[in-house]
């Protein structure tokens, strides 16, 4: 089988996380500069089979888009275009963030490592795909 991969997109900085190749568990896999977020997905696709790509879909409390909607949607015209046999679906992204902060609290990590905003957006990413996968 293939992994599903997971984006947490964001004007800096993209958490992701990918599946095992048989879509048990999620793991974090690393967060990239956004402006390489492409070049670093070409790299990783020759190295692993994925079958669907996942990304948070930034929306408010009462489901009107964010600021950062626009920018998702570019990113998902970007993968559209460099990946055109890879499905893209959109996913909540509401509140990962906030539980990537209390599961670092929970695993005792550091007060400097809970401000790491890296690993929070890497956490997000893996609790999106984590939280997709037991709904699907």
């Amino acid at each position: 089988m293939a992994r599903i991969l997971a984006i947490d997109y964001g004007l800096k900085r993209t958490g992701l996380a990918v599946t095992d190749p048989f879509q048990i568990i999620a793991t974090g896999l690393t967060t990239v500069d956004s402006k390489e977020l492409i070049n670093y997905l070409k790299k990783y696709f020759m190295q692993e089979q994925v079958e669907l790509i996942i990304i948070g879909e930034p929306k408010n409390l009462d489901d009107t888009d964010t600021h950062a909607t626009p920018l998702v949607a570019n990113c998902i015209k970007q993968l559209q275009k460099n990946f055109p046999n890879l499905p893209v679906q959109t996913v909540d992204e509401r509140y990962t963030s906030k539980m990537a902060k209390d599961a670092m609290l929970e695993m005792g990590l550091k007060k400097n490592q809970r401000r790491n905003k890296a690993l929070v957006d890497e956490i997000a990413a893996t609790i999106m795909l984590q939280e997709y996968m037991n709904n699907r």
